[in-house]
């Protein structure tokens, strides 16, 4: 018995590297395979040298709070006037015996100085220029929160629905850093941007589209196919051995891919680090998305092939609703719920989960810099329309939310076991027609 296993073991094995490295070889030596292949890399580095071109780029320091102004004209900015007790509306009324600070002391000076945030009400924020403490009288004036600490911020924490809220004393943590903040939320945003759109779709989706397509069709076509069906091979092992050799040209340029641009992004961006070991697990998550999504289109292009001589076509349309998907899933946040009936909408909740694991504290970054030191113009509905810091637009646009209901590592598990099984369905579904269909 163990040897009849053996042996039957031995021919599967055989069979399937055969058809497997005979389908390597066939792309290997297609201009086409190369062609799409160089194209994708040459795009990517040409993001890149946009994403350099930003990191080396300074970010220019804006004067929230006005305290740089000499608004009468005594030569010292009106920040040092209210620390030192002075009036800054009047020229004849100026500190006496102090140097005057030059302007730029008095931009950032009041920078969003918290690093962590826990869960609940927190008492944060430190009135760094002292326009809190100094300029205003009253303790009143102060506790303007009214939770009887004089110059600080209440936020408050909700990591079940993600979102912070900011009640400010006046004149706390108004002027914040753009430079640090802009820097580091501008890479948080492209690593996110090109690795949802221009890795997990796109890459995920093209690479299918031209090289999966025609996998069985291309064969058909040729009259070649005759010389595997000859073989004591069924037609769902032809198949699935086919998209072995898909895989094994595919997965290792993936994960190529997302492995160049963690090196080069995780030595380029900001940080203190020589090197942003914390951005390595979301690469991961992308790559992994990618590598998913790729076996699944390839399963579902691989089909469209069979069915029709230009299942091309059919591909093109699937693909247009896909990208809908894209759209939908980034522009909700991944609220909704159409999203779970895409193959893209799985593979953006990896990405989401894995951002979450390696960067637990970005969407309280998001939300901070939405906030941007508190701002902004009141609304005709009474409410403070921020005005958010750089950065803080494009890293919202791409941060997503699993909205699985359960942890993320689990969030993880489940998306990959949704996309595993729609690439067996598609398989089964593909082996199916392909048994049906008469070959001339």
């Amino acid at each position: 018995m163990t040897n009849r296993m053996d042996t039957i073991w031995s021919q599967l094995d055989r069979k399937s590297t055969a058809i497997a490295e005979f389908t390597m070889r066939q792309y290997r030596t297609r201009i086409s395979t190369w062609v799409v292949m160089i194209a994708s890399v040459v795009a990517l580095l040409l993001m890149l040298l946009f994403y350099i071109e930003a990191m080396n780029t300074e970010i220019q320091a804006i004067d929230n709070d006005g305290d740089s102004v000499d608004t009468d004209g005594d030569g010292y900015p009106d920040g040092q006037e209210r620390l030192e007790g002075t009036d800054p509306n009047n020229a004849e009324n100026f500190p006496v015996g102090v140097e005057p600070d030059p302007p730029e002391k008095w931009i950032n000076e009041d920078d969003i100085n918290w690093d962590t945030l826990k869960e609940g009400t927190n008492y944060v924020g430190e009135d760094d220029d002292g326009d809190c403490l100094e300029y205003f009288d009253t303790s009143s004036q102060r506790d303007t929160n009214d939770n009887d600490i004089e110059c600080d911020i209440v936020v408050t924490v909700d990591s079940l629905n993600s979102t912070i809220t900011f009640d400010s004393d006046s004149g706390v943590d108004e002027d914040p850093d753009e430079e640090k903040y802009g820097k580091e939320a501008s890479h948080r945003a492209f690593v996110l941007g090109i690795g949802k759109f221009g890795i997990v779709y796109l890459l995920g989706i093209f690479l299918p589209l031209f090289l999966a397509t025609g996998l069985i069709r291309e064969e058909m076509s040729e009259g070649t196919i005759h010389y595997m069906l000859a073989k004591p091979i069924a037609r769902g092992e032809v198949l699935l051995y086919r998209m072995l050799g898909y895989i094994g040209l595919t997965w290792p340029f993936i994960i190529g891919i997302c492995l160049m641009l963690c090196i080069i992004t995780g030595l380029t961006g900001p940080g203190d680090q020589f090197f942003r070991w914390s951005d390595v697990g979301v690469w991961m998550s992308i790559a992994w998305a990618t590598m998913l999504v790729s076996l699944v289109y390839g399963m579902i292009f691989c089909s469209f092939g069979i069915i029709w001589k230009n299942g091309v076509i059919l591909a093109i349309i699937f693909a247009a609703w896909e990208l809908g998907m894209v759209f939908v899933t980034i522009f909700t946040g991944g609220d909704s719920s159409i999203r779970y009936l895409s193959v893209i909408g799985w593979g953006m909740i990896i990405v989401d989960a894995g951002v979450l694991v390696s960067w637990p504290d970005n969407w309280q970054l998001v939300q901070i810099g939405l906030w941007g030191g508190g701002q902004g113009e009141e609304n005709f509905l009474g409410q403070v329309d921020y005005i958010a810091l750089p950065g803080a637009e494009p890293l919202a646009a791409f941060t997503g939310n699993p909205n699985l209901g359960v942890s993320n590592w689990l969030s993880l598990v489940i998306s990959t076991i949704v996309l595993v099984f729609q690439g067996v369905m598609a398989w089964f579904i593909g082996q199916s027609i392909f048994k049906g269909k008469e070959v001339d």
